[in-house]
Order: structure tokens, then C-alpha cells, then sequence
């Protein structure tokens, strides 16, 4: 399928054709795993939404229509969908989750240096869960999966210029909460 156009794939999906959306699946799968990640900060809830993502985007592709935005965003969509009623489900539940936040390793640096940058990230994330959700996926999109201001409007719904705005006053708010955190003695 390389040498078709994401266009003719996708018109080939479409009619059921299944190695078509095999391709698409392959292309996106990363991306919107990445995306449902860091919406989550849980392994497995990510790959079980993924795998709806996909599932949703199979039984669905016949009703998928090019709008002049790319089909990824089509797919951030019913992962956004998907996550907000997950998240929507979790609090109904009032479940105390168990916070899974990946060990880095850092080859090469003392024990001492890795508990610092982990403590930072944990930190980071913390303040990042915190922000609504219209900010968390602006920073998912921008700094995971390195998407331009242009490229984030398309699947928010947003102008260019409010993807700026919604950046800076994120990032501006970022700036202010880890400035006030307590310094650690």
C-alpha cells in the first residue's frame, strides 16, 4: 500500500477493504496510543482504549468523510470521545487508582541523579493532571506528538491563533503552579 496516497487507502478502508485500514492502523496506532497515555498515565487502560480507537474507527471508516482536515484527526476525536468517557466512568466509580508512572532509567547517571529527574517528571505530570483536559491534550499534541499550532486546530476545532493563546496561557499557568510548589528541604 506504500505506493497509494492516504487518500486511496482510505477510499479502499472505506469499501471494507481490510489490509487498507491495516495500513491506517499501522500508520496511527503510536500516535494515538501516545496520545490516550498520557490522557490516562495508565498502561493498560491506554491499550485497552487504543484498542477501541480502532475498533470504533473500523465500524465506522464507511461513514468517514474528508472535511479538508487529515483522517488523524478524525481518529484524535474518538480518542478524545473515548478518554472523556473514561474518565467520565472512573470518577462515577470513586475508585483511589493505583498511580502508575513509569521508572526511567537513566544509563549512566548516580541513583541519586535519577531519583532527581523522576521525582521532577512525577512532579511535571502531576501539575499536568491538574490542567482541564482542553489544555492537557494541547500539551499531549504539541510536546508528544510534536503536531505544529496549524495541525492542532484541525482536530481541536480551534483557529491558529487560539491554539497560540491556549499554549501560552497553559504554559503560563505551568510557570505560576511550579513556581508556588513548596522547595523540598
Amino acid at each position: 500500500m506504500p505506493d497509494l496516497d492516504e487518500n486511496e487507502i482510505l477510499v479502499q478502508a472505506s469499501q471494507g477493504n481490510r489490509d487498507a485500514f491495516g495500513y491506517l492502523y499501522e500508520r496511527y496506532v503510536d500516535r494515538i496510543f501516545n496520545y490516550v497515555y498520557y490522557r490516562t498515565g495508565n498502561v493498560h487502560d491506554a491499550e485497552d482504549i487504543t484498542a477501541r480507537v480502532f475498533y470504533r474507527a473500523l465500524h465506522h471508516i464507511h461513514n468517514y468523510r474528508d472535511r479538508g482536515v487529515p483522517f488523524s484527526a478524525w481518529l484524535y476525536r474518538i480518542a478524545h470521545n473515548l478518554v472523556a468517557n473514561w474518565h467520565r466512568d472512573r470518577s462515577r466509580k470513586q475508585e483511589i487508582p493505583l498511580t502508575e508512572v513509569p521508572t526511567i532509567r537513566y544509563k549512566g547517571d548516580a541513583p541519586e541523579q535519577t531519583l532527581l529527574h523522576t521525582e521532577e517528571r512525577e512532579n511535571l505530570l502531576r501539575l499536568i493532571h491538574k490542567l482541564t483536559p482542553d489544555r492537557q491534550n494541547l500539551l499531549i499534541l504539541k510536546f508528544i506528538e510534536h503536531l505544529s499550532n496549524a495541525e492542532i486546530g484541525q482536530i481541536t476545532g480551534r483557529s491558529e491563533g487560539a491554539v497560540k493563546s491556549l499554549y501560552h496561557r497553559t504554559l503560563l499557568s505551568l510557570r505560576d503552579e511550579i513556581n508556588e510548589e513548596p522547595a523540598d528541604e
